[in-house]
């Protein structure tokens, strides 16, 4: 059986790394917009809508 080399080993490690560094970056990206973005969305609704004023007698 042939062995890999470690130098190409570290190579194939180095880029997973970055791959991985660039996932993360991505999902936390993705998380904050699907998460933030229709929280804020209704909030600007119901502030729109009087939602948030104290009511009158």
């Amino acid at each position: 059986m042939k062995r890999k080399s470690k130098k190409r080993k570290v190579k194939s490690n180095f880029t997973n790394k970055k791959d991985s560094y660039e996932n993360k970056n991505t999902a936390k990206i993705v998380l904050f917009i699907f998460g933030i973005g229709p929280i804020i969305g209704i909030i600007i609704f119901l502030a729109s809508k009087g939602f948030f004023n104290s009511p009158q007698i």
